[in-house]
């Protein structure tokens, strides 16, 4: 499976969001997890479901998400 197609967005579940591989586990709630100090060994034994390459995924996605070019006008 690549990375990405770990990330699954379905109209129907949490809202469109972009989630793990269908479950009802959303991107942001790994990122949140990973903000507030858990290390990935937490998350994995939290959510036994989950796999090392699912929150690779998310922060890979996360970064892809935030990429893009900044057009500033002239002053």
């Amino acid at each position: 499976m690549k990375l990405l197609e770990r990330i699954t967005i379905e109209p129907g579940k949490c809202g469109g969001r972009p989630c793990i591989r269908g479950y009802r586990l959303r991107v942001s709630d790994i990122l949140d997890l990973i903000a507030a100090g858990a290390d990935r060994k937490e998350i994995l034994e939290d959510y036994p479901f989950l796999e090392e390459a699912d929150i690779e995924a998310s922060l890979t996605y996360a970064a892809r998400q935030i990429d893009h070019a900044v057009i500033a006008g002239a002053a």
